[in-house]
Parts: structure tokens; C-alpha cells; sequence
């Protein structure tokens, strides 16, 4: 058998293995530089930055939604203290009216014992004692002495009379002042409130023309209103109410032109003769509560646990109510929100 020699590498081979690598190109060493600054990039900020998408209509009515809710309490209380303040105006009035008279009664007496206190100091009163010394006899000594006594008892009763009534008009004044400083405090609070309230409403109408522009929000009548007439004082309301419908929301309004949630519920009755307080709350706290199973059109319809909507049942499932700025008058399922309670107005 032949015997080969051992094989030797090529010389190609053998330079090859000792030749450094080849440089790598600039793109390379670029793409490595930009990856290692993502990286610490990741690092510091925990992620890569991903741009939102604007938010959805639905998005944005539940945020309005959720604003409305926080705000309509605040507007609701408002009103109670501008129904307050109104009643608590007319209590001033009256007060202020009665109190006149006194004033006058004490600026007389006052006059009157100006007038005692002149005489005396002219001398009438020492002319009346050089009288009584002057006396030929002891019969006119006492009846000097009479006369004296009754001139003196006159003076004090005068005086004492001043008094009482000054008195008695500082007790009366003095309530009437804390009243009027307090209506005048509350009325700068109601002032700054109204601003607040104001401004918020502008940012939540904006919210909404981003979602509807000047329409939308679906139909405002979408079954017959109302479903059927009760008759007597709840059909009386009860057709007032549909036919507000399409009318703007302003808060604080009780018609004719644009109502808010309570105001409306106030117009409404009013037209049947029936009283209501310009609050939510203070309407179920004058209405007899009435059950679901007995509910009919007129009723007034709570929502929320502090009360601060209100509705009216206009049959077929459905109530009128003014909802939120921007939003006019309208028909809505009864179940469209957490129903506190049913109210029925005498």
C-alpha cells in the first residue's frame, strides 16, 4: 500500500487565519450607537412614548357626565339659598317697616325731654319752688306741693317713656342689622358661586360641541307626551311639562323661556296651582312619596342619593326633565339614571 505524505495547508489558507477581521461599515456602528440610546431610553422613562388617540364620544359624554353630576348638586344648592336669601329679604322689609313707626316715636320723645331738660336749665323749674315759698297760707303751700310733685313725676315718666322705646328699638334693630349683614355677605357669595358655575358650564359646552356641534344627542320627544292624562291638577302639569320640551337649560330658571331640572318641576305645578320650592331636595321633602307600582304622570321623579335631579313621569316608562347646559328640554327612559325615590305633589 503507498504511503501519502501528510497534506499542508495552503498558503490562502493559512494567511486567512491570520488576517484581522474586516472593519465594520459607519451604517453598522450608526445602527449599534442608536440602539444602545433607545435602551437607555427605555430605562429611564420605563417605556417607549405611544401617542394617544383623541377620546371617543362615548368617552367624552361619560366625562361630561361625571362633571354635570358633581356640578348640578352645587347649582341645586344655589337655588336654595337664592329662595332663602329672597325670603329672608322680605323678612328684612317687613322688620324694617315695622321698626319705622318706633323710630319715629322715639325721635318725638327724644324731642320732649330736649325740651324738659331746657326748661330746667332756663329756670322754670326754681320759678315754681319761689312759688311754692312765696305761699301765704299752709292750703297753698299744699297745693304747691302737689303741683310739684306731679311736674317732677310728669319729667320721669317722660324720661322712662324715652328710654323704653329706645330700648325697645335697639331689641328689635339689632336682629334686623345681622340680617341684612348676613343677606349682603351671602349675596357676595352667590355672586362668586355664579361665576364658578358659569365658567364650569362653558367648559362642559365646549366638551359637548366637540361631540355634537350645535345638534345631536338623539331625539327630544321619542314616544308621546304624555303617555296618557290623568286628569285634574297631574294632567294639567303633566301637558305644561311636554310642552316645554325643546327648550334651552338654564340653571337657576323657572320659565317660561328655559328651565332647569327643579325650576321646570316649579313652572309645571305652579300651572296647577301647586307650590314648590326652587330645589330637588326641598321638592321631595313637600311631596308625598309615592311607590313605583303606583306611579302615574305628574309624578316627580329623584335621582341620586343627594337628590340633586329631578324629573317628571309622563307615563309609558318615560319622564320630561331639563337635564344639563347644552341640552334642551327632553323626553328620557325613567330607568336613565339611579332613581332615589317617587314624589307626588298635593
Amino acid at each position: 500500500m503507498a504511503l501519502h505524505a501528510p497534506r499542508r495547508p495552503s498558503r490562502r489558507s493559512a494567511d486567512a487565519d491570520r488576517m484581522p477581521a474586516a472593519p465594520r461599515t459607519r451604517w453598522s456602528r450608526c445602527t449599534t450607537v442608536l440602539a444602545a440610546l433607545v435602551g437607555v431610553a427605555v430605562v429611564l422613562t420605563g417605556a417607549p412614548t405611544v401617542a394617544h388617540a383623541d377620546p371617543s364620544v362615548a368617552e367624552i359624554e361619560r366625562q361630561i357626565d361625571e362633571d354635570w353630576n358633581k356640578l348640578e348638586p352645587i347649582i341645586e344648592r344655589h337655588n336654595a339659598t337664592r329662595q332663602d336669601l329672597a325670603a329672608k329679604r322680605k323678612q328684612a322689609d317687613a322688620l324694617a317697616a315695622r321698626i319705622g313707626p318706633l323710630q319715629r316715636q322715639v325721635d318725638e320723645a327724644l324731642k320732649k325731654v330736649g325740651g324738659l331738660a331746657a326748661e330746667a336749665y332756663k329756670g322754670d323749674n326754681l320759678s315754681v319752688v319761689n312759688a311754692l315759698l312765696g305761699s301765704r297760707t299752709p292750703s297753698q303751700m299744699m297745693g304747691q306741693l302737689e303741683l310739684l310733685d306731679r311736674f317732677a313725676q310728669r319729667q320721669q315718666h317722660d324720661v322712662q317713656a324715652v328710654v323704653d322705646l329706645r330700648d325697645e328699638l335697639a331689641a328689635k334693630k339689632q336682629p334686623l342689622d345681622e340680617m341684612v349683614a348676613q343677606l349682603t355677605r351671602t349675596e357676595a357669595q352667590l355672586a362668586a358661586k355664579k361665576k364658578q358655575i358659569n365658567a364650569e358650564i362653558d367648559r362642559l359646552q365646549k366638551l359637548r360641541l366637540k361631540v355634537y356641534g350645535n345638534g345631536g344627542g338623539g331625539p327630544l320627544k321619542p314616544a308621546p307626551c304624555p303617555a296618557s292624562y290623568p286628569g285634574g291638577g297631574a294632567g294639567t302639569a303633566v301637558k305644561f311639562a311636554c310642552a316645554q320640551i325643546g327648550k334651552p337649560y338654564v340653571w337657576g330658571a323657572e320659565g317660561p323661556n328655559s328651565y332647569d331640572c327643579s325650576g321646570l318641576m316649579l313652572a309645571a305645578w305652579a300651572k296647577a296651582g301647586v307650590s314648590l320650592p326652587h330645589n330637588a331636595a326641598q321638592q321631595r321633602s313637600v311631596t308625598a312619596k309615592v311607590s313605583r307600582a303606583d306611579l302615574r304622570p305628574g309624578d316627580l321623579v329623584f335621582y341620586y342619593s343627594d337628590l340633586h335631579h329631578v324629573g317628571m313621569y309622563v307615563g309609558g316608562g318615560w319622564v320630561v326633565h331639563a337635564s344639563r347646559a347644552g341640552v334642551p328640554v327632553k323626553m328620557k327612559r325613567v330607568d336613565d339614571g339611579p332613581i332615589h325615590s317617587f314624589g307626588r305633589p298635593a
